[in-house]
Parts: structure tokens; C-alpha cells; sequence
């Protein structure tokens, strides 16, 4: 492969008030100024409502140099907040918060969509995990794109971590997936024939008044309009920093695969959206414990055995990436169970939604000091 395949991953956290448990803004001017620091080229920025804080790597030759990179701003977020009477949360919903009492960040640009959106935008209260493969060539990373789309349900399954929202068990190992439906041009995207007619669809929008840049396209993966990147935009937040890696280092290594399928000239075989909504719908209701559909075969197949053989299907890119080690993270994730299991334990042992969040705050800090992991409940 000669794509260096390139990692950026960007985290959304909850800043949390110790006390109630509950989301509270943060000290923004102070938080962010401070958080952006040291950073060099690492970034911390504000999102829509002020209980949100996201953080971004810089560009990352390869999965070690992301996780170096997280780790350092996992770590120093922690620690800020700890500095300003806050905790730092690493899931994909609150479980009890509610998104009426939210602030809203003082930027024209959030203020402009809630404008746009209103209730919508206001009730968007979740957090995700966005990972950026480097893909130089805009024709190849539409074909990598389209073939991608395919796995989008698998990612989601294993990077559950929304069981809860404002109180309620909702039923569903991502609920945050059916908080952002809500939202125009999400979801998984329609297949595209080539660069310049996906170029068309974003200039008929931008002519048309549906956005003003390609950015308000919020599809669970889509090439990112102002870097060369592929960016996948599925997962929920997971709770630990290894779950972070595993999921980016899978990521990775299914570009890599696709493209070395596109680059020999061997296609991948496409589903229709409606299909793969299918499956999605399937990963978001019950992440790694549920059955998805193989088209080819057309049959339901249960997850862990669909996850093993999307880890074959990726095996021989792994040396060249030098990730398999990290990769291997994604069976520990099949084992003990997503954030969204591992949550749904701690509620089924203690029925205290409180205790959920003290549990979601111990699991953020796993892995970013030298201290003993927090213990994972045992699976049932």
C-alpha cells in the first residue's frame, strides 16, 4: 500500500457537576482557552451546548501516534475539569440529563442552526466519536466510501454506549443514533458513481439553499469537504480510551483493505441504503448481542460470528499498518461488552442512574494514569 492512511479522531465529552451527577456547563472561556494551551496541534473546542466539550487530534502517521495523542487529551481534559469543580464523561448519552435545560454556546454559527432547526437542534444532547482516514485521491475515496457504507452497522454495534436518555431505559444500545435522525442529511448515505456527481448533489444543495457548505452533511460517513479525509461519524462515544483505538484501528484497516480490493481493480460488492438501514436499525437496538442480516447469503447471522469475519476480512492489512495488537481490543469489546452493556450492568445491579454516571467517569480515566483500571462488571 502505498496511502499512508493517515488517523484523526475526535472526542466529545460531558462535563459533569460531582454532586448532582447531572451535566453542567463549563467555565467556557476558561476551560477551552486553557485546554487549547498545550496542545501544539492537537485542538479543544466548544460544541452547541456548553455541557459538550470536543477534542481532536492533529493528523497521525499511525495508530500508536493516535493513541498518544488521545491519551494526552483525555488526560489533560480530565484534569482541567477536575481543576473547575467538574468530571469529565466519555458515553454517547447522559443518562438523566435533560436537553431543555442545556445551554447553548454564544456562536453565531450554533445559533444559526438552532435558528434553523429549533427544537431539533436544541434536543441534540450526544456525543460521538468521529475518526478521519487521510485518503488523497477524491475519486477513490467516494469508491472506498460507497463500498464502506457496508460496514457502518458493524462499527455502530461494537461502539454502543447510549442505553439511557433523560431518565429512561430506552430499550435501545444506541439511542443516540435516534437522537440524530432527527437532523436533515444524516444517517447512511446513497451510493455515488463517481466524485464529480457526488460535486453535483453538494452544488445543487448549496444552489438551492439546503446548506451553505458541505459540512451540514452529516451522514455517518462521508469524505470531509475541507480535508482529504474519509470520515466516519457512526460511533457513539465510547467510555475507554482502548475502545477509542480499537474502534480507529478497525476503521483504518477497513480503507486499507477496500482500497487494496479498488487499487487491483476488484470491486466490492453495494447494497442499497435501504438495506443497510436495515442493519443499522439492527446495531442500534441491540449493538454486539443482536443478529445482522448477510445479504449475500440471506440469512441473519448473529453478530460475534459477522465480527469475526470482518476481522479475516481485514487480517492481511494489519502488519503493514501495524495495528494488529490494537485492533485485537475489538474481542475484548465482544467479551465484556459494550459501554451501552457495561452501563445496562451497573443500572440492573444498583438501579441508580447516579451510580451509572459515577461508573461512566471511572471507566473515562481507564488507561490515562497510573492507577488500576476500574473493574468491568461481569457479563450475565
Amino acid at each position: 500500500m502505498s496511502v499512508p492512511f493517515t488517523i484523526g479522531i475526535e472526542e466529545e465529552y460531558q462535563t459533569i457537576d460531582p454532586v448532582t451527577r447531572n451535566l453542567r456547563s463549563h467555565i467556557h472561556t476558561q476551560l477551552l482557552e486553557q485546554g487549547s494551551t498545550l496542545l501544539e496541534e492537537d485542538f479543544v473546542k466548544p460544541e452547541m451546548h456548553q455541557s459538550v466539550v470536543e477534542v481532536g487530534t492533529g493528523v497521525c502517521k499511525n495508530v500508536q501516534e493516535a493513541r498518544e495523542h488521545i491519551v494526552k487529551l483525555r488526560r489533560h481534559m480530565v484534569t482541567l475539569a477536575r481543576a473547575h469543580g467538574l468530571r469529565l464523561a466519555a458515553a454517547a448519552t447522559h443518562p438523566f440529563a435533560d436537553w431543555r435545560e442545556q445551554e447553548i454556546y454564544p456562536d453565531p454559527r450554533y445559533h444559526e442552526i438552532v435558528e434553523d432547526m429549533q427544537t431539533v437542534a436544541r434536543a441534540n444532547l450526544i456525543f460521538g466519536l468521529h475518526v478521519h482516514i487521510g485518503v488523497d485521491d477524491r475519486e477513490a475515496a467516494i469508491q472506498l466510501m460507497n463500498a464502506a457504507r457496508y460496514f457502518i452497522p458493524h462499527i455502530l454495534a461494537l461502539s454502543t454506549n447510549s442505553p439511557f436518555w433523560c431518565g429512561i431505559k430506552t430499550g435501545l444500545k444506541s439511542y443516540r443514533c435516534k437522537v440524530f435522525d432527527k437532523f436533515p442529511r444524516t444517517n447512511i448515505p446513497d451510493y455515488f458513481p463517481s466524485w464529480g456527481e457526488y460535486e453535483r448533489f453538494i452544488g445543487l444543495l448549496t444552489k438551492t439553499h439546503c446548506i451553505d457548505n458541505a459540512k451540514k452533511i452529516w451522514w455517518d460517513i462521508r469524505p470531509h469537504p475541507f480535508f482529504n479525509t474519509l470520515e466516519f461519524r457512526v460511533c457513539d462515544l465510547p467510555m475507554r480510551v482502548d475502545e477509542t483505538i480499537a474502534l480507529a484501528a478497525l476503521i483504518q484497516a477497513t480503507v486499507a483493505k477496500l482500497y487494496k480490493l479498488y487499487s487491483a481493480n476488484q470491486g466490492f460488492r453495494l447494497y442499497r441504503r435501504a438495506l443497510l438501514m436495515e442493519n443499522k436499525w439492527r446495531a442500534s437496538r441491540y449493538g454486539i448481542d443482536g443478529k445482522l442480516i448477510d445479504f449475500g447469503k440471506q440469512t441473519e447471522v448473529p453478530f460475534r460470528d459477522l465480527a469475526e469475519e470482518y476481522l479475516a476480512f481485514v487480517d492481511d492489512v494489519l502488519d503493514e499498518l501495524g495495528s494488529r495488537e490494537e485492533i485485537q481490543y475489538v474481542r475484548t469489546i465482544l467479551r465484556d461488552g459494550t459501554g451501552a452493556d457495561r452501563q445496562l450492568r451497573v443500572f440492573e445491579e444498583t438501579q441508580d442512574l447516579q451510580k451509572v454516571v459515577d461508573y461512566i467517569i471511572e471507566e473515562t480515566d481507564v488507561g490515562l494514569f497510573e492507577h488500576s483500571p476500574a473493574e468491568v462488571p461481569a457479563a450475565s
